[in-house]
């Protein structure tokens, strides 16, 4: 990214408008770690519940979701059971799990575009 001052002069608009760009693109790699992790424990049969996961980001927010009508149901009804894999509390429990490592990914990608190292 660079330094701030250049010339003895504040970029501070470039700075900021790089540090929004950085901010939205930590989110969705946190999101991704997210995603990935909570597709494992994803209870699967043919396997489209699983591929329907996706990550989406608008601005300053970050969204792991299912695109299908029983996505809910899998994931709240501790009930069923999944011969094939998976469990429900997928999204939650991978949430839970990998907490610190969706932290770090997005503190270490906002402060390499900060200028650290």
């Amino acid at each position: 990214m660079g330094t701030a001052v250049s010339g003895g002069s504040w970029r501070l608009p470039q700075v900021a408008a790089n540090m929004t760009a950085a901010s939205t693109k930590a989110l969705a790699l946190g999101a991704e770690v997210l995603r990935a992790a909570a597709v494992e424990q994803t209870p699967v049969d043919e396997g489209t519940l699983r591929r329907s996961a996706s990550v989406s980001v608008d601005k300053d927010v970050a969204a792991v979701s299912y695109n299908t009508p029983y996505a809910v149901r899998q994931h709240e009804e501790l009930g069923y059971h999944h011969p094939k894999g998976g469990k429900a509390k997928y999204l939650e429990d991978a949430l839970h799990e990998n907490s610190d490592q969706i932290r770090a990914v997005i503190a270490e990608h906002i402060r390499r575009a900060g200028g650290g190292r």
